[in-house]
């Protein structure tokens, strides 16, 4: 199996649905003409043309509005966001219009609406270009929320999202874009709410969101060259969430970390565990542990930005006290 970047799955993935369905066009800052962030969505506009590869002016709450529009009239827009950050000028086309419309149309409507943007730290880029929103949105019914992993879970993922009636955002993380998976040529789709088993292990589940599946991985690794076996698991969409597929995991290890790059309190990780307490409550033999970025703004320094977000020695260094029986207390 060929070996791609997350940004050429993500390409591929975009450029595949707008062969199938002339209904689906991408509109954005710089998307087109003016260039492309991050150079994800290079060579577009080329085939598909200005009509369906559309620059648009720097007014995000006005393209968000136009997208919702077109939704519900029947296109199928890709919104792109150039900073996850810029969320917070479109949340109400976003969480009041898009969200709302089929339960407030009594199902006549839909927003079959794709809004891809990013998230991440540690790429030196501050306070208010870092930032890992995922929860503010996963907190709103009518959104669906995806997270890659990988190059084979950005284009699975992303074309699903497109064939979605619903509005789904994804977020991919920044320091990711040039990082290479094995990708199938042949067409597929990864069905939202199917958690992927990453590494079986039996003595504590790590559970990671985005990069911080990789990260997982690595503590992982370190754990297995001292005996301790740790199961990974990437839940691919926050939103739909496997719970199935995380609780069956924690019956059998009796341990859990969970590890988001989004901020520590009030955030992904706080659900996931929640969830874990509540329904294996019985089987855990510690309390479910979360694992987020510090509560503070992302800093510009880099000496100061790696240390607000998790790393695999920390998660490693948590899941050998959890293993040994320590209680640990969340920051």
């Amino acid at each position: 199996m060929r070996e791609i970047t997350l940004s050429q799955a993500v390409n591929e993935a975009i450029a595949e649905e707008m062969r199938r369905d002339g209904s689906v066009f991408l509109m954005g800052e710089d998307v087109a003409e003016a260039g492309t962030p991050f150079k994800v969505l290079s060579g577009l506009v080329e085939e598909f043309g200005t009509d369906r590869v559309i620059d648009t002016p720097i007014s995000e709450p006005g393209f968000m509005g136009l997208a919702v529009g077109a939704a519900m009239t029947g296109a199928r827009p890709i919104v792109d966001l150039m900073f996850g950050d810029f969320i917070f000028l479109i949340m109400d086309q976003l969480c009041n219009q898009a969200a709302k419309t089929h339960y407030m149309s009594g199902g006549k409507l839909t927003v079959p609406l794709v809004l891809r943007t990013n998230m991440g730290a540690t790429r030196r880029s501050a306070a208010q270009h870092s930032q890992s929103l995922q929860a503010l949105v996963a907190h709103i019914p009518g959104l669906k929320v995806a997270m890659p992993s990988s190059a084979y879970e950005a284009k699975g993922l992303m074309k699903t999202a497109i064939r979605d009636n619903n509005p789904v955002v994804i977020f991919e993380d920044k320091l990711m874009y040039q990082d290479k998976a094995p990708v199938p040529e042949e067409e597929y789709l990864i069905p939202f709410g199917q958690a992927h088993i990453k590494r079986e292990g039996r003595d504590i589940t790590l559970i990671g969101t985005s990069s911080m599946v990789q990260v997982a991985e690595k503590a992982a690794e370190m754990l297995a060259a001292e005996g301790i076996s740790a199961e990974v698991i990437d839940p691919r969409t926050i939103v739909p969430l496997d719970e199935a597929t995380l609780i069956e995991s924690v019956k059998k290890t009796s341990r859990a970390i969970v590890i988001d790059e989004g901020h520590q309190s009030y955030g992904v990780t706080a659900e996931i565990a929640s969830r874990l307490n509540e329904k294996a409550f019985y089987h855990l033999d510690a309390p479910v542990l979360r694992m987020g970025a510090m509560d503070v703004p992302v800093p510009f320094s880099p000496a100061l930005e790696d240390l607000t977000v998790p790393t695999p020695e920390q998660v490693a260094a948590n899941a050998r006290r959890l293993v040994a029986g320590e209680l640990i207390h969340a920051a």
